[in-house]
């Protein structure tokens, strides 16, 4: 619940978040938890990027959520700033002022701020479900990624009742992936028939991806009688990120996320700088600007 007699303090980092979320951020030591390019010359800090998120300034939300993907899950990658960050993002679904509409980098079409806020928390869900031989971090952030699923979990809950049908499918696709945690388990039976009824219909891609996929999963552990979470499976194409339906295909230039670039000017979109099809392809191997050959 946002406090209407709340100060403007616009001009500090956490300023315009609700009293909740400024307190978690001031509580959490933010220095000992770097970015992929903390410390870097004109590149925001984590504190500062969640600060923006819910800027009066339009074009500032849609840098802030652009630095989010950008800095704390480039290459598809955990870093120490990352799970705090999902933690604070989480507790803003429910302030009014993610209602407000806009376009964003990574998607076609507007959409409310909280819904892509939920399709950035769909992605770090995808990311902790996975596991170190892929590449995603080191084990000690991969580890904080995992243990902040249970909270996410119950922050984003509501959010799966949505009547905005965009929040709704963003909430189940983010909720989908986070009961790969073996802690979810028994919730799993509340949400199949969601998966099956939203996401398997979606125009959304993406979110089809993550039917299909909870849909094995399920299927092969029911026939395991394990208990224990997902294992990656080399064999099975990694889930994409952003809907082949759904992606700006802008072809910018490819900047390093640690680059300073004016303001005004937005960042490429991930499909755009990997030179993959954003409409129409299969999802298959895909060359990452470092070099190495990753699944999407």
């Amino acid at each position: 619940m946002i406090n209407e007699m709340t100060p403007d303090l616009s001009g500090a980092p956490a300023g315009s978040l609700p009293p909740r979320a400024q307190a978690e951020l001031a509580g959490t030591a933010w220095e000992e938890l770097p970015h992929v390019c903390t410390g870097q010359h004109g590149v925001p800090d984590t504190p500062d990027v969640l600060g923006a998120v819910l800027a009066a300034d339009p074009a500032t939300r849609v840098r802030a959520v652009g630095d989010l993907y950008r800095l704390l899950l480039n290459q598809e990658q955990v870093f120490p700033a990352t799970a705090p960050a999902a933690l604070v993002l989480a507790g803003l679904l429910d302030d009014p002022r993610t209602l407000a509409e806009d376009r964003w980098e990574r998607r076609a079409g507007r959409r409310s701020l909280r819904a892509e806020l939920l399709n950035w928390l769909a992605s770090f869900a995808d990311i902790a479900r996975l596991d170190i031989e892929d590449g995603v971090g080191t084990a000690q952030n991969l580890a904080a990624a995992r243990a902040a699923r249970p909270i996410l979990h119950d922050r984003i809950a509501d959010s799966c009742d949505a009547d905005d049908p965009l929040v709704k499918e963003a909430a189940l696709a983010a909720t989908a992936l986070l009961l790969a945690d073996p802690a979810l388990a028994s919730s799993v039976p509340r949400y199949a028939p969601a998966v099956r009824e939203v996401l398997a219909v979606s125009a959304d891609s993406y979110y089809r991806w993550i039917a299909r996929e909870r849909r094995i999963r399920s299927a092969a552990r029911s026939r395991s009688r394990r208990s224990a979470g997902w294992k990656s499976n080399p064999r099975t194409p990694r889930l994409r990120n952003d809907s082949a339906a759904g992606v700006r295909t802008e072809q910018l230039p490819y900047r390093p996320p640690c680059t300073s670039q004016h303001p005004s000017r937005p960042w490429p979109p991930l499909e755009a700088r990997r030179g993959t099809a954003a409409r129409g392809g299969s999802p298959g191997r895909t060359s990452a600007p470092s070099g190495r050959s990753r699944r999407t």
